[in-house]
């Protein structure tokens, strides 16, 4: 069941100006407090994600990362076997080779 964060709109309780409630989906939104019955709002909460950070770990996760070296050049920092190092600009076969990466 998803954790929702409420916030006291004038005067809060002992849960704090912030509190947390679990509650369904399809639960309709609190506008009192079921602690002290003072009015609320429903806020928008923080998402917690997590980023691959190496260029390993990007490539391992079958993504490309493409980083601009020239006007019309970029490497490719996640190069896998057989690709090559730069992407030129008007040079296909400098292309990653994208149904290498992608299977079934």
């Amino acid at each position: 069941m998803p954790i929702y964060e409420y916030e006291h709109l004038e005067e809060f309780c002992i849960q704090g100006k912030i509190f947390e409630i679990k509650q369904s989906i399809h639960d309709k939104t609190l506008v009192k407090c079921p602690y002290c019955q003072e009015a609320v709002r429903k806020r928008i909460s923080l998402v917690g994600l997590s980023i691959p950070k190496m260029n390993s770990e990007i490539r391992d996760l079958g993504f490309t990362k493409l980083v601009k070296r020239d006007k019309g050049v970029y490497e490719n920092v996640t190069q896998r076997h057989g690709e090559s190092r730069y992407m030129e600009a008007g040079k296909p076969e400098t292309v990653p080779h994208i149904s290498k990466i992608i299977s079934d």
